[in-house]
């Protein structure tokens, strides 16, 4: 089982943003707690079923066992553990 955070590349209200998913949920949900992340970050989206980090807690991430993927580099990695979380969360479609 493995969490992985993408690159932080999105920019959003000053800050650089990434993807934090992981092989199953309940180990993307624990490890998100780890992180002081509340429940209710968590995003069941058709893109993946995820938490939004700062770049900041991204770096906390790695440093705490978290795999870094590059959605540039890895594009197959990220794709396969979207879609099984897809599977996981039901595919949700917001």
């Amino acid at each position: 089982m493995t969490v992985y955070v993408d690159d932080a590349v999105h920019l959003w209200r000053g800050e650089r943003w990434a993807h934090l998913m992981a092989d199953t949920l309940d180990e993307l949900h624990a490890f998100a707690s780890t992180l002081g992340m509340p429940r209710r970050a968590f995003q069941d989206r058709a893109s993946g079923a995820h938490y939004d980090v700062t770049a900041a807690m991204r770096d906390r991430a790695i440093a705490l066992g978290a795999v870094a993927i590059s959605r540039h580099r890895d594009r197959a990695l990220v794709h396969a553990v979207i879609a099984n979380a897809r599977r996981q969360a039901g595919g949700a479609t917001r």
